[in-house]
């Protein structure tokens, strides 16, 4: 063998002992399919974020990010398989769990400390306060979690629920309906249904709400969820997305605009400004909460979710409703020094 062609096998050996690593660290990169809830909402820049900023990429995950239809949809798609994380309101995977347990769903991380459902109205509608409901006519989709926990918030907010009249439609139209004069109050979360109506060209001034949370029902909300056995198989990769979450989460309060803009790129009809004030409110009704402060970010408080399970029970009718140690864990969240606001 001549001088040359060793030093060039030398060579290309070293180089080849380079690029190992780099194979490897491909290789390792765990895929991840993840759903949201709904169309990309303001919130929804912590993920985007991730990606963009290579959060994933530094936690060596692959993350398909979904719009989603609906929490309902995003529960069923998680537990069917489809999706292996989800983000959704969590009250319904307390009938989910009940009726499914070979599927049993699990709360990674409450990314909303606090539910936003919430009772909105308009001014000139006879509504001042929550109680004034009663003799109304409240519009929601049948099955709309916040109508659901309607009847649980009224028992602690001292509304006769038996004297409210419900009206169903698509929920495409629950704002168009309450801004026609159709129904006079609606139920729904608070920033969803806030901005819709603020959309439709209604004054901020003019819309009143009352979220659940800040009238007695202090319950979780929104959060990142997953099926017990994936889990089971797949912790470290839980681990790992809960932490790019949170961080993710961190980089959106830093910088707002910059995750607008990270979802703009994503779907060109997303509007920055209106997102930008629909996650402040969401930021400062849902995420940073007195709870949050003291505790961090995505904190597991057993008694209150033992609560969510037992009000969901009740309101839907769960007759064996599982033991909420089975539906939350802390055990895949980072120190609380990381989860600190």
């Amino acid at each position: 063998m001549t001088s040359l062609n060793r030093r060039t096998l030398l060579a290309t050996a070293a180089g080849a002992a380079l690029t190992l690593p780099t194979i490897r660290t491909a290789a390792a990169q765990s895929a991840v399919r993840f759903t949201l809830d709904w169309a990309l909402q303001g919130n929804h820049g912590m993920w985007s974020l991730a990606e963009d900023r290579g959060i994933f990429r530094r936690e060596q995950l692959a993350v398909r990010m979904d719009r989603g239809f609906g929490s309902g949809d995003a529960l069923v798609k998680v537990g069917s398989g489809a999706y292996d994380i989800g983000f959704a309101d969590f009250s319904g995977a307390v009938k989910f769990n009940a009726e499914n347990p070979a599927s049993r769903l699990v709360m990674l991380y409450p990314v909303f400390d606090r539910t936003a459902a919430a009772i909105v109205t308009m001014r000139g509608r006879g509504i001042e306060k929550p109680q004034d409901v009663v003799g109304k006519n409240l519009g929601a989709p049948e099955g709309e979690g916040s109508r659901l926990l309607f009847p649980a918030f009224a028992r602690v907010a001292g509304i006769d629920a038996s004297r409210v009249r419900w009206t169903s439609m698509a929920a495409n139209l629950r704002d168009t309906m309450l801004r026609t004069r159709q129904v006079d109050a609606v139920t729904g979360f608070l920033f969803t249904v806030h901005f819709n109506l603020v959309g439709l060209g209604i004054p901020e001034d003019d819309i009143l709400s009352w979220p659940y949370a800040e009238n007695g029902l202090d319950l979780y909300g929104s959060g990142v969820f997953c099926r017990a056995d994936w889990l089971e198989r797949n912790g470290e990769v839980a681990s790992r997305f809960v932490k790019a979450s949170i961080d993710g989460l961190k980089a959106l309060l830093n910088d707002v605009p910059g995750g607008m803009a990270s979802l703009k790129r994503r779907e060109p009809l997303f509007d920055e400004a209106l997102e930008a004030r629909r996650f402040a409110m969401t930021r400062d009704r849902s995420i940073i909460t007195p709870n949050s402060r003291q505790h961090g970010m995505g904190h597991v408080d057993m008694a209150r979710a033992q609560q969510l399970v037992t009000v969901n029970a009740e309101a839907l009718g769960v007759a064996n409703p599982p033991a909420a140690s089975t539906m939350f864990t802390d055990r895949y969240l980072p120190p609380a020094s990381e989860r600190r606001l």
